[in-house]
């Protein structure tokens, strides 16, 4: 019991984490979005996790060489493809807006993150009252997200005038397009999720070596990390080319800029590593009933940064309240999905 609820407390720790990492963003000056983004990734998704390896797992390379190489394969492959909708994102909200990808994309990759673990390991527990809460609670959290979407469509409009929304609406190919890349990451994102439900064998290695909970569990993360870093660095490294925007201006304060990339990566690595020390204290439903509650937590704290940056200024009341709406919904979401997954007494 009292794992389980430390088990809990620190996915709602990693959401927060989570849900905070783009704010030292807002305060880059003078670099394009692929310099910060590949440096933040460069000590997110590379340096900290083998970091992390290496202190708190005494041999890491007899782990992963003891662990069969499907085994390892199939997990940096799931992270490669978490990888992917990372990028897909980043493409989608230029194509359809922050709110609209945000919704499509947060909402796939609930679901799919939870169903699909609980299908593949679970399968006798899908007509169980658990189950049957979970799917209430993630029923819930996508009503909350299109709350929050439609805030956001409202708080756009407000920004760029009436006619904001109908034109963008207008170019049917390119918003069509849109859509259907942030359908596509909101397919790839939850694979982060399936590399932590189905490492278990790197996982459990990890601990024949001597490692236990999240100290184990961070074999299984780095190297789905790792994976994912690969695609954002390639991704990156291709705009800085085109863009020629590795010519750094005078003018940019490089040692701030570095500073807030760092934080970027401490915050988002951080979150990462934490989730995956709570999904392994509770238990093997842990990347089932973890995963929509770290996701909920994301978007909150996302939402409460928003507010207290300035982000939803002269967006008007009806956005605001609609906004509300959706964070209550989120908040109704997690103490549903917390209620179905509570230990059995």
């Amino acid at each position: 019991m009292g794992e389980f609820w430390i088990g809990l407390l620190l996915v709602i720790a990693a959401g927060t984490m989570g849900g905070s990492f783009t704010i030292p963003q807002k305060s880059v000056r003078g670099w394009a979005w692929e310099e910060t983004w590949l440096l933040y990734s460069i000590i997110g998704m590379l340096l900290i996790p083998w970091l992390v390896v290496g202190l708190v797992i005494r041999n890491p390379t007899e782990v992963y060489a003891r662990v069969p190489g499907p085994t390892l394969a199939r997990t940096a492959l799931f992270g490669a493809g978490w990888g992917v909708g990372s990028v897909l994102f980043g493409l989608g909200v230029v194509r359809v807006g922050t709110s609209l990808a945000f919704a499509i994309v947060v909402s796939l990759t609930a679901a799919l993150g939870t169903i699909i673990p609980l299908a593949v390991l679970h399968p006798a527990d899908l007509t169980s009252a658990r189950t049957f809460w979970l799917l209430i609670g993630l029923a819930i959290v996508i009503v909350g997200l299109s709350l929050c979407a439609r805030a956001g469509f409202l708080k756009e409009a407000a920004a760029q005038g009436p006619r904001a929304d109908r034109g963008r609406l207008g170019q049917s190919a390119g918003f069509l397009g849109g859509l259907l890349i942030c359908l596509l990451s909101g397919i790839t994102s939850p694979m982060f999720n399936f590399s932590v439900a189905f490492g278990g064998r790197i996982q459990d290695e990890a601990e024949r070596q001597g490692a236990y909970g999240f100290a184990a569990s961070t074999a299984v993360l780095a190297l789905s990390i790792s994976a994912g870093f690969l695609i954002n660095a390639g991704y990156c490294t291709i705009l800085l080319l085109r863009n020629r925007s590795w010519r750094l201006p005078d003018e940019a304060p490089a040692i701030k800029n570095t500073m807030l990339a760092i934080l970027m990566g401490l915050l988002w690595s951080a979150g990462m590593f934490v989730y995956g020390a709570g999904a392994s204290l509770l238990g093997s439903y842990g990347p089932v009933l973890g995963w929509p509650l770290f996701m909920t937590l994301m978007v909150l704290t996302g939402n409460f940064w928003g507010l207290v940056t300035g982000e939803w200024k002269g967006a008007g009341w009806r956005a605001l309240g609609l906004l509300q709406l959706g964070n209550l919904a989120m908040v109704l979401a997690f103490v549903v999905i917390s209620l179905g997954a509570r230990p059995a007494p």
